[in-house]
């Protein structure tokens, strides 16, 4: 999992995600120039540091680089809030206190994005019962007040299921069993 950026690093990623093309420590240095100075040694610095972490690739042009981003802005943003939701000792609680945090437009986003996933009726696995199926499609209820309670019930693993140590002592008592 990488590790969140820091100041610059996200500034210099910002502009190599949001021109979607090679760039150039130029490029990367006229346009961070207009909001602050820094010289060119720190963007290249930078941008070599995003290239030895994996973030952006590169490739040679006459004696400079041309800088890539290795994936999206949106599947860096993803990969930090799995990390920081697996590292919770209580993950639903963590879901819940997220949400809460949300604005009513990422609440809207946050449903497009469980409709978009969600899987095709086609690939469902065999054996699911209709009224399951039902739950899984349904709309949950939007609640007018904060709910009172904001973790989750704890979570009761089931029963480690064993094998019988010794066979049936009749085995055709076993096979009647299992309807042979």
């Amino acid at each position: 999992m990488p590790r969140p950026l820091g100041e610059l690093e996200d500034a210099v990623m910002s502009r190599v995600w949001k021109w979607n093309r090679p760039v150039t420590v130029r490029e990367v240095l006229e346009d961070l120039q207009k909001e602050r100075s820094i010289a060119y040694t720190t963007v290249m610095t930078v941008l070599d540091n995003l290239h030895q972490k994996g973030w952006v690739r590169r490739e040679a042009e006459g004696r400079a680089y041309r800088y890539e981003a290795v994936s999206t802005r949106a599947a860096y943003a993803a990969a930090l809030m799995n990390d920081a939701w697996s590292q919770s000792d209580n993950p639903a609680a963590a879901l819940v206190a997220f949400f809460g945090m949300m604005s009513e437009e990422q609440r809207e986003a946050l449903r497009d994005a469980v409709r978009i996933v969600q899987v095709p009726e086609t690939q469902k696995p065999t054996g699911t019962s209709e009224p399951a199926e039902r739950a899984e499609r349904a709309e949950p209820a939007e609640r007018t007040e904060p709910a009172e309670r904001t973790e989750p019930a704890e979570r009761t693993e089931p029963a480690e299921r064993t094998e019988p140590a010794e066979p049936p002592e009749n085995p055709a008592s076993a096979q009647d069993a299992d309807g042979r």
